[in-house]
C-alpha cells in the first residue's frame, strides 16, 4: 500500500529505562551481568544435553530448543538496551526497529508455541505412560518443532507486513527501551484502531489460548495423580511445576500487553524485563537446580572435563 503525501520518518527515539545517568550506569553493570548468565546458562544446557545421551530424550530435545530461542530473544532486545545505557541519545534507525520487531515476535511466538507443546508432552508423559514413547517418536518432536517454528515466522511476518504498510510522517518517540508493535503503529500517521484489533486478535489470543491449554492440561495431570504419588509422580509434578512458573512468566507479559488497545502504561517497562531478560535468566535456573536428570548429567560433564 503507498500512502501519498508522507514522508517516511528515518528513526525512532527510545525513552529508555530512566534519564539519570547514574542509574543507567547501574543499569548497565546489572544488566550485564544478566545478559551474561542468560548466555552461559542456556548454552550451558544445549551442552549438556547434546553430549548426554540420556538427555536424548523428547523432554529434553524441546527443552534445548528453549534455550536457543532464550538465547535470541534475549538477544533482540538486552544489547541494544545496554548501548543506549552508555549513549546521550537513544535513538535507532526506522530499519532496525523494524528488524527488531520482526525478530521478537519471531521468537517469543515460537516460544509461545514450543511451551504449549513441552505441556502436551508432559501431558503425555504422565497421563499415557504406555503410549507415550510410540506417540512422541523422534519424527514426531522433528515435526513438532517444524511447526512451531512455522508457525512463529508465520505470526511475525504477519504483524510486521501490517505496520510496515501504515504511513510515518510525524511523532518519533517510542516510549521504551525497545520497538514493539503497539508502540510503533502508535506513531502512524493514520487511524491504527482496525490494526489494534488485529494485534488484539493475533498476539492477544495467541496468548490467551496457549495459557488455557497450559491449564487443562496440568488440571489433568493433577486429577490423573490426585490418588497416588510415587517417587516418580512427584518428579514429574515438580517439572510440571517448575513449566508452569516460566508459562506464566513469559505469557502473563503477552497478556497484558497485547490484549488492550495499543496505550503507553506505567507498567509496560517493568513487565517487559520480566518478559526479555527475567524469563531468559530463569529458564537455566528452574530447569537445572530442580531436574535431578539435568544435574547428574552437569557433574557428570565436570567429572569428564576435570
Amino acid at each position: 500500500m503507498v500512502w501519498p503525501n508522507h514522508t517516511r520518518v528515518s528513526d525512532f527515539s527510545l525513552s529508555g529505562l530512566t534519564t539519570n545517568h547514574a542509574v543507567e550506569l547501574a543499569l548497565f553493570a546489572l544488566f550485564t551481568i544478566i545478559y551474561t548468565l542468560i548466555i552461559l546458562g542456556n548454552s550451558l544446557i544445549v551442552f549438556t544435553i547434546t553430549h548426554d545421551e540420556r538427555l536424548h530424550t523428547p523432554m529434553y530435545f524441546f527443552l534445548c530448543h528453549l534455550s536457543v530461542i532464550d538465547v535470541c530473544h534475549s538477544s533482540v532486545v538486552i544489547p541494544r538496551m545496554l548501548a543506549d545505557f552508555l549513549a546521550d541519545e537513544k535513538s535507532i534507525p526506522f530499519e532496525q526497529c523494524v528488524a527488531q520487531m520482526f525478530f521478537l515476535h519471531l521468537f517469543a511466538c515460537t516460544e509461545i508455541f514450543l511451551l504449549t507443546v513441552m505441556a502436551y508432552d508432559r501431558y503425555l508423559a504422565i497421563c499415557k505412560p504406555m503410549r507415550y514413547g510410540t506417540i512422541m517418536s523422534r519424527r514426531t518432536c522433528l515435526q513438532l518443532a517444524a511447526v512451531v517454528w512455522m508457525g512463529g515466522l508465520v505470526h511475525s511476518l504477519a504483524l510486521t507486513v501490517l505496520t510496515l504498510n501504515l504511513p510515518y510522517c510525524g511523532p518519533r518517540a517510542i516510549d521504551n527501551f525497545f520497538c514493539d508493535v503497539p508502540l510503533v503503529i502508535k506513531l502512524a500517521c493514520t487511524n491504527t484502531h482496525v490494526l489494534e484489533m488485529l494485534i488484539i486478535s493475533n498476539s492477544g489470543l495467541i496468548s490467551v489460548v496457549c495459557f488455557l491449554v497450559l491449564v487443562a492440561s496440568y488440571v489433568v495431570i493433577l486429577v490423573s495423580l490426585r490418588s497416588h504419588l510415587s517417587e516418580g509422580q512427584h518428579k514429574a509434578l515438580s517439572t510440571c511445576a517448575a513449566h508452569l512458573t516460566v508459562m506464566t512468566l513469559f505469557l502473563g507479559h503477552c497478556i497484558f500487553i497485547y490484549l488492550r488497545p495499543a496505550k503507553s502504561l506505567a507498567a509496560d517497562k517493568v513487565v517487559s524485563i520480566f518478559f526479555t531478560a527475567v524469563t531468559p535468566l530463569m529458564n537455566p535456573v528452574i530447569y537445572t537446580l530442580r531436574n535431578e536428570d539435568m544435574q547428574n548429567a552437569l557433574r557428570k560433564l565436570c567429572r569428564r572435563q576435570i
